[in-house]
Order: C-alpha cells, then sequence, then structure tokens
C-alpha cells in the first residue's frame, strides 16, 4: 500500500504517484528505491536507508512525500 503524504499546502490537485518498480533505483547508492520524494525542482527517490537518512532535511520542502517502504517487510 502506498503511503503518500502532502507536506504542504497547495491549490493544486493532488497527483496519483505511480508506484515505484525494481528499475527505480536510490539516488544515492542505486539501490532498489522505495521512497519518492516530489520537490519543486524535481523528484528524488531513494532505498529506505537513505531515504530515512534524509528525511529530516527534506521534508520541509517537500510537496509530496511517497513511502512504501512497507513492501520491504513483504
Amino acid at each position: 500500500m502506498d503511503q503518500t503524504q502532502q507536506t504542504q499546502d497547495t491549490t493544486e490537485p493532488v497527483v496519483e504517484l505511480p508506484a515505484l518498480t525494481a528499475a527505480d533505483r536510490c539516488d544515492i547508492c542505486g539501490a532498489q528505491a522505495f521512497i519518492r520524494v516530489v520537490l519543486a525542482s524535481g523528484d528524488l527517490v531513494f532505498c529506505g536507508h537513505h531515504g530515512t537518512a534524509n528525511k529530516e532535511k527534506l521534508e520541509p520542502i517537500a510537496i509530496s512525500w511517497q513511502d512504501e517502504t512497507d513492501k520491504l517487510s513483504s
């Protein structure tokens, strides 16, 4: 199940983001991505480790935060 959070108040309609796939790779280490962060300047994707490590810095400026780390325990 996707967990997408809107982190800023916007007047734009919420767009459902596509699920992350095995082809989506972490922007830092190249592992499979389970977190997508939408910023005004573009998207970043991270593995669970790097998404968690950068959440505190990125969440205040993120438009949305898509967390699919629940797939890791399946």
